[in-house]
């Protein structure tokens, strides 16, 4: 199992209410579209990577504030956390515990606006947007949680800079230090069919075989 990762939607997060209970709610997760740039690739969620998850029953599913281990929410365990996918994507309701009043009202005012998941990938795919951009989909991951959260940290690119040098049988210091130099894009090569990567000889071998053509190699 991979190391585990947060991506957030821009989706808002909101407020419901029942008869009886006031909940937070919202899509942690949106399928098919477009991550942005997430250092050196984009990355789309694929309808079907949740079946998993959700054929086990979501065990051990938990909801909490800014992804903070001391600000529980809720829990697929408890029965306080409910999870639902759909043509959009990953919905969320959860019902916080009376502690937790101040979240509501800062969910309810509009400062907290943005849902994020946290997941461990256990299949995914690359290839390339429409522009040749390197594109990573994930096809199946397991949930850990999800989170309304005010701050969205940065995403951590370094699980998927890793899964991507194990498909191109590359280093992954050498991916790594391409990402840095936006150089990503040269490890795939377009046709007119679905873009699919290219594995390509990388560090010194690289450089002397492009010493060797009059042409850049990735033009």
């Amino acid at each position: 199992m991979t190391d585990t990762e947060r991506r957030y939607t821009k989706v808002p997060v909101e407020l419901r209410a029942s008869t009886d209970r006031k909940m937070i709610g919202g899509y942690a997760a949106v399928f098919n579209r477009q991550s942005s740039n997430l250092g050196g690739f984009v990355e789309v969620v694929d309808a079907a990577a949740f079946n998993a998850s959700r054929g086990d029953g979501w065990p051990d599913v938990i909801a909490r504030y800014n992804h903070d281990d001391n600000m529980l929410l809720g829990s697929t365990g408890g029965g306080t956390l409910r999870l639902m996918v759909d043509g959009t994507g990953l919905d969320y309701e959860v019902d916080p515990p009376a502690a937790r009043k101040d979240i509501l009202e800062l969910v309810q005012r509009g400062d907290v606006r943005k849902s994020s998941f946290a997941f461990r990938t256990i299949e995914d795919e690359w290839g390339t947007t429409d522009q040749g951009f390197p594109m990573r989909t994930l096809a199946k991951v397991q949930l850990v949680d999800v989170a309304p959260v005010n701050t969205p940290a940065y995403p951590d690119s370094s699980a998927g800079l890793r899964s991507l040098a194990a498909h191109v049988g590359a280093d992954v210091e050498e991916i790594r230090s391409m990402a840095e130099r936006d150089e990503l894009r040269k490890l795939f090569h377009r046709t007119d069919g679905p873009a699919a990567p290219k594995r390509q000889t990388l560090g010194a071998a690289a450089r002397m075989e492009m010493l060797a053509r009059k042409q850049d190699p990735y033009v």
